[in-house]
């Protein structure tokens, strides 16, 4: 079992940053791919970015290809999200998602913990 709390998420302006920070407790946390998706307001809930159990690779949505950043450091069992150059269509409830011995995965039905989101809303 992992526990995944999210945090970071808040209002900010088109153009501006934020980072979201996803704690991670309960299994060895360097065993699991990580994840963050989305769910914007009267959409499915998407992929946005995957790091794998090292941090060696990471795979990125296209929508937000060259604007985010994913990352995590195995020794405070910490996975983030750099948000930079927000645009108002990132506005979403942002998910953190852990997948045992997980390759780069960006199916939803791919990882089994998930965290219960933080709101990103960016205006205009």
């Amino acid at each position: 079992q992992v526990q995944l709390v999210e945090s970071g998420g808040g209002l900010v302006q088109a153009g501006g940053s934020l980072r979201l920070t996803c704690a991670a407790s309960g299994r060895t946390f360097s065993d699991y791919g990580m994840a963050w998706f989305r769910k914007a307001p009267g959409k499915e809930r998407e992929f946005v970015a995957t790091i794998s159990k090292t941090g060696g690779s990471s795979l990125y949505a296209d929508s937000v290809k060259g604007r985010f950043t994913i990352s995590r450091d195995n020794v405070k069992n910490t996975v983030y999200l750099q948000m930079n150059s927000l645009k108002p269509e990132d506005t979403a409830v942002y998910y953190c998602a852990a997948a045992r011995g997980a390759w780069l995965l960006t199916t939803e039905v791919s990882y089994a913990y998930w965290g219960q989101g933080t709101q990103v809303t960016v205006s205009s």
